[in-house]
């Protein structure tokens, strides 16, 4: 099991305890272009961060045995609630847990946080669906796969 990330305390009260401890993070940079005209972080580029973060996530939780050319995920539904901007001065980070693993998709929580004061700038909520790359359709999530996400974050999924 990789240690837990401990963040300082969000400042928001409406922002949501997390579900379960995120055990990666990725420090971003904000560049020129993902600001928008009010000085902002454009809210499209918080995908983007999060994508960055899954990315991490699966090379950590992989390690030597990630083939970037079998992975067989897509994306079915991003939802992102937004709390509070970011600005081009921020140090940020993403971080990313997988809250659940159904029969053939699972569920990840991001959060992207300044990493100074634990303020939570966003939390987007991902399912991505296993597939069949030849036929498309959905198939089960491989159980050696849910075996390695069950060492990494600690606890059991099925």
């Amino acid at each position: 099991m990789k240690p837990e990330i401990i963040l300082p305390t969000p400042l928001n009260p409406r922002v949501p305890a997390p579900t379960q401890p995120f055990r990666t993070v990725l420090p971003l940079q904000i560049r020129f272009n993902d600001i928008d005209l009010l000085g902002h972080v454009n809210n499209g580029m918080y995908f983007a961060y999060m994508d960055l973060g899954k990315m991490r996530y699966f090379q950590e939780m992989m390690g030597d045995q990630l083939d970037w050319r079998a992975i067989n995920t897509v994306v079915a539904n991003v939802n992102c609630d937004f709390y509070a901007p970011t600005t081009i001065d921020e140090k940020i980070c993403v971080v990313t847990a997988i809250t659940h693993i159904g029969e053939s998709s699972f569920r990840l929580e991001q959060r992207i946080v300044d990493i100074d004061t634990g303020d939570v700038k966003c939390i987007g909520r991902t399912v991505m669906v296993t597939i069949d790359p030849a036929t498309g359709h959905s198939v089960p999530v491989d159980p050696e796969w849910v075996k390695r996400v069950s060492e990494f974050e600690g606890r059991e999924y099925r």
